[in-house]
């Protein structure tokens, strides 16, 4: 099983995260590891009052800015009272002067343009960096703007309010927030309705919009979802979008991993500090298998994980009843909940039906034939027959309705088949790189990413013994979320 799971790191590195949840009730623990962490900061500060990327850089605007946000994040969510503390009210205010400048200078520029006549005032003169600082500065309005900064803040807030049209989401939620803390009524609302405009909504996957992944701060879809909770929480005031815009980003968790550091503490302060609260409620879902209640609290066998609920119980196959294929769960207070049910069972290979899960598989076998045409192929069925040296061509159909990470795809080939191509490597096709292994069983298809869409997988097969064989059957599974797995219908191939 190992040998087939190219992520064993990965998963340990996951398990290591469940267990330092534990550490999370140490209070004196975290109250150190917090002051170690302001003082890894307070050294990144350069004397101009921005703080550098890495220990001898030159400071970096958007890194300060990032930071200063961040010290609005503790400061709303009631982690560190930013204004009560001296030393952490000095770094900020140290830092606000310095992204004040820096904001004079970009507008000192602009206007040097003007008078070359190389650009205009009333053109869209508004840059990501910008919008940044108008977020991050509404954090601190107690903060007074520098008289000789005031008519640079000015015009770029005229500037937000006349092109937030032009921006992508992430940067069109900042401007929601800080035109809204700056006292404007009618720009958020219009936003808010365009918002709603795009947005996608499901009974599973909440609600969410779709949009471009890239390389740069401001196309991350992790940050931009949690901004998007802080958008519908603080200025449309809709509560129910904002559990929904909760579930997705959940979701995302369930299937992937948070990547960065910077998309986690983004997603934590969303969760934590908008909607309903989900650390609150302690209870347990109720959960009946036929006429069983399962309560933990009464299995000897079952114990329940301190900080998230989480438990798992088992029944052997003397114990399995007919009644517990009806699964009734229910939750009555607020939050989201997650569980799975698996079933294990003996079947022959080519009896098995196909799974329907958001992992679709179909799997086709056709026979390959030259002609004066070219290449032709036609399916193979159970009634087909085909002849030692025959070449057999295996076509794989996935279709995935949501992006997964560590996707492993095995496909199982009759004894009779041997595989043209033995030689392990990794192909990228249609926009989706994987690892092709060969083994003696079948062949592995190791998938880092999966995007949303549908891929088709071919490769060829020789026929080298004669009989009556299963083909097996093409299992999928996302190891991140094993409950994520589907798999093909079984076929049976006769070669004479």
């Amino acid at each position: 099983m190992l040998e087939e799971t190219p992520w064993v790191l990965q998963a340990k590195d996951e398990s290591q995260r469940k267990r330092s949840v534990a550490l999370l009730f140490d209070l004196n623990r975290m109250a150190s590891e917090q002051e170690r962490a302001l003082d890894k900061i307070a050294k990144a500060q350069n004397s101009s009052g921005g703080f550098s990327w890495f220990p001898g850089f030159p400071e970096d605007r958007y890194m300060t800015q990032h930071i200063i946000s961040g010290m609005g994040h503790l400061d709303a969510l009631g982690v560190r009272a930013v204004r009560q503390d001296a030393r952490t009210w000095n770094m900020v205010n140290n830092a606000l002067r310095y992204l004040d400048r820096e904001l004079q200078d970009d507008y000192e520029r602009l206007k040097a343009l003007v008078k070359k006549g190389q650009a205009k005032f009333e053109d869209d003169n508004l840059g990501y960096t910008q919008i940044h600082y108008l977020y991050m500065r509404s954090y601190f309005k107690d903060v007074l703007i520098p008289d000789d900064t005031k008519e640079a803040f000015n015009y770029y807030v005229s500037q937000a309010k006349k092109y937030w049209l032009k921006e992508n989401l992430y940067m069109q939620g900042m401007l929601a927030l800080a035109l809204h803390r700056n006292d404007d009524k009618t720009t958020p609302s219009a936003m808010i309705k365009s918002f709603n405009e795009r947005a996608l909504r499901s009974e599973e996957m909440g609600m969410y919009w779709k949009n471009d992944r890239g390389y740069y701060w401001y196309q991350a879809p992790i940050e931009t979802q949690a901004l998007m909770i802080e958008v519908y929480d603080e200025v449309a005031k809709d509560v129910k979008s904002v559990e929904d815009l909760k579930v997705w980003l959940l979701k995302q968790k369930q299937t992937q991993d948070w990547k960065t550091t910077k998309a986690t503490t983004e997603a934590c302060y969303a969760l934590l500090r908008r909607g309903t609260d989900a650390l609150a409620n302690a209870k347990l879902v109720d959960i009946k298998l036929g006429n069983e209640t399962i309560d933990p609290t009464k299995r000897e066998d079952t114990k329940v994980e301190a900080g998230t609920g989480y438990f798992k119980t088992a029944w052997q196959a003397g114990e399995i009843k007919s009644d517990m294929g009806k699964i009734t769960i229910s939750k009555t207070d607020d939050g989201v909940a997650w569980g799975a049910a698996y079933w294990q069972y003996f079947e022959q290979l080519d009896k098995i039906t196909p799974a329907e899960t958001p992992l679709k598989l179909k799997k086709q076998l056709f026979k390959q034939t030259n002609t004066d045409r070219g290449p032709v192929i036609t399916p193979i069925t159970q009634q087909s027959q085909l002849q030692i040296g025959d070449l057999v061509k295996v076509r794989i159909e996935l279709r995935v309705d949501r992006d997964m990470e560590y996707v492993h795809l095995k496909d199982m080939r009759a004894a009779g088949f041997e595989p043209v191509n033995t030689i392990s490597t990794h192909k990228y096709q249609d926009g989706l790189s994987y690892y092709e292994s060969t083994r003696d069983l079948a062949t592995n298809f190791f998938i880092g990413y999966l995007g949303k869409g549908t891929y088709v997988f071919e490769y060829e097969l020789r026929v080298s013994q004669k009989g009556d064989f299963s083909n097996g059957v093409t299992n999928i599974q996302c190891m991140y979320a094993p409950e994520f797995a589907s798999h093909s219908e079984g076929i049976r191939v006769i070669i004479k």
